[in-house]
């Protein structure tokens, strides 16, 4: 494996372009954009303060560059670069910003979620959407980029609003059966949006298009319930990762539970293969102080890790949450279909992985940091 020099970064803002072909990072108020396949620097932008948030546009086009503290927003054009665009929020403040589906638009959230700003890059126009709410997920656009669902608080009560990408008109608009809604998610066929309320009530709501509610569904009372959600890319069935460290399989014809998984600590299953990580330390003389500097200055002397199977049983080390402090990490908190639907990853809180994805093949987790990972295969009955 081979590895670059390193370059800088701030606030982590590394980000490759949708096109696979441009890496961009943000160094403080500099912006720099490098070919993926040579790492030379394309093009080199200014911004007016350091940059707090950055996205790329779904074509590759544009590369949107956000700073809260300021109010501002500015547009950098990979193929034009002497043209750019600054959205200034003004009085009003700005704590999120992002691209539409169409990469021709950009929706920016006030301070304290008064409104969201809809501004078009083609014809200069603006428009305003009030009452959005400050939740976990509160906006998703549809796979196809048609519509886009918005969580809303009014009246001490919630709403979901239904508006068309196209010119942003309203296409539906109705009040939700939750205490405190956290989070909308729209199905990668477009047809049903889930809705779920707060982690106080185990409670997810299921919609149509139209706004007519199809099923509700809960799992259990008077607990901590819903952490994380995901749908399988075919849309047939709904994911729901809870506080009680299981994860239930909805179906998509009644909605009903089909299956539940729960993370064990002990791997007894005669199927299962766990690979456990082992670190290798090199042997220093200490004796010899000429070794010891040429040690601290080699990367030959480097820690070198490699994966051993242990034998079966085998107890996955537990971190025990403090229940005294705020946001315990307890529940499933991520969630990953495979592209073929057959496998579900998930992660529990309370074990020791921070982000977990399926390789493109869809035949392989990708893990990054340290954690349990529970890997489920969605077999068919004759399988079984």
């Amino acid at each position: 494996m081979n590895f670059s020099e390193v370059f800088k970064q701030s606030n982590q803002l590394c980000k490759v372009s949708p096109d696979g072909k441009y890496l961009a990072t943000c160094v403080q108020y500099r912006l720099v954009v490098r070919d993926v396949n040579t790492l030379q620097i394309l093009q080199l932008y200014t911004c007016l303060d350091q940059v707090a948030s950055m996205e790329w546009s779904s074509d590759s086009l544009f590369i949107l560059c956000a700073m809260y503290k300021r109010g501002l927003v500015q547009v950098w054009s990979l193929e034009q670069p002497d043209w750019h665009c600054k959205i200034d929020e003004g009085s009003i403040g700005l704590v999120s910003s992002r691209w539409s589906p169409d990469g021709r638009h950009i929706l920016n959230t006030t301070e304290f979620h008064l409104r969201v700003t809809v501004w078009s890059l083609c014809n200069k126009s603006v428009s305003y959407i009030k009452y959005p709410k400050a939740c976990q997920k509160g906006m998703d656009f549809s796979a196809d980029g048609r519509y886009m669902a918005l969580a809303e608080r009014r009246d001490c009560k919630d709403y979901i609003s239904v508006f068309v990408c196209d010119d942003w008109h309203l296409l539906r608009h109705f009040e939700t059966d939750t205490q405190d809604l956290a989070g909308v998610e729209w199905s990668p066929n477009g047809c049903v949006l889930a809705a779920w309320d707060s982690c106080l009530e185990y409670k997810m709501l299921l919609y149509s298009l139209d706004g007519r509610l199809l099923s509700t569904y809960s799992a259990y009372e008077w607990s901590l319930g819903i952490k994380s959600v995901a749908w399988s890319p075919s849309s047939q069935f709904l994911a729901i990762g809870s506080y009680d460290e299981k994860v239930r399989i909805l179906n998509h014809i009644t909605w009903k539970k089909l299956t539940e998984f729960e993370h064990h600590p002990t791997i007894t299953n005669s199927k299962a293969v766990v690979f456990k990580e082992v670190e290798k330390r090199p042997v220093i003389p200490t004796e010899d102080l000429s070794i010891q500097q040429i040690a601290m200055e080699s990367s030959l002397f480097d820690i070198q890790s490699k994966y051993e199977i242990p034998p079966l049983p085998v107890q996955v080390p537990v971190v025990k949450p403090d229940p005294d402090r705020a946001n315990p990490k307890i529940g499933i908190s991520a969630i990953a279909f495979s592209v073929d639907n057959r496998y579900l990853a998930t992660k529990n809180g309370g074990f020791q992985v921070q982000s977990l994805f399926w390789h493109c093949s869809g035949d392989s987790v990708v893990l990054l940091g340290k954690d349990q990972l529970c890997l489920c295969y969605m077999a068919t009955d004759e399988e079984k």
